[in-house]
């Protein structure tokens, strides 16, 4: 099992990222919270991975500390929920937002994620409910904390590609990077900005 790269990033594609390690290049696709801590193209930096073996495919999820990771293996073990989902869910609230939620059987916030249903989001408040209870949610990096520009040559498609790929269909995805654009104080918006932008506002709603 590969359970830590460090290397240099030499590709940024949200949300998978190739990190080069001595010459072989890893293909890792991690949450959103952690792409908007990367640093640049060319720089070096350290993933905690989890590997995923299926009969189909096996992929590799990187994560910004192990911490989020440990999260993210307690998802995985819950009925309903597989990798894609539990990095769906990292990707649209907090660690810390996340545990607060489950810790005082906040369903109301939980089932604005995407791909959660009322019955998965039961399930996951009664499974991990003990296993979070002494977590310590504030050791987790927080999305404006970690936040980086993220350079990208189409930002806006980059965004709509990230989105789609947590579950969001493409009109609604499409729809929600164009909102996010409106609402910009400030351009140029990065794709990663854009990401976050529209996933709050999807919060929100």
């Amino acid at each position: 099992m590969i359970g830590r790269l460090t290397g240099q990033i030499i590709e940024k594609n949200p949300p998978v990222l190739v990190i080069d390690v001595h010459g072989v290049g890893y293909e890792v696709e991690v949450p959103m919270n952690t792409f908007y801590s990367l640093p640049d193209l060319q720089e070096t930096m350290t993933l905690f991975t989890h590997m995923i073996v299926r009969e189909d495919a096996q992929f590799l999820c990187g994560f910004i500390s192990d911490e989020e990771r440990r999260l993210f293996r307690t998802l995985i073990k819950v009925n309903g929920v597989g990798a894609k989902l539990a990095l769906s869910i990292l990707s649209s609230i907090s660690a810390q937002e996340f545990a607060r939620c489950v810790n005082e059987n906040d369903t109301k916030e939980l089932i604005k994620l995407p791909g959660l249903s009322n019955k998965t989001t039961e399930r996951l408040i009664i499974e991990v409910r003990d296993k979070l209870k002494d977590w310590l949610p504030a050791s987790l990096p927080t999305q404006d904390e970690t936040q980086q520009p993220v350079e990208l040559q189409d930002d806006t498609a980059e965004a709509t590609s990230a989105l789609i790929a947590l579950g969001y269909k493409p009109q609604e995805a499409s729809m929600m990077v164009q909102q996010a654009l409106a609402d910009a104080t400030e351009t140029p918006v990065s794709s990663g900005e854009l990401i976050r932008a529209a996933l709050k506002n999807k919060a929100t709603v």
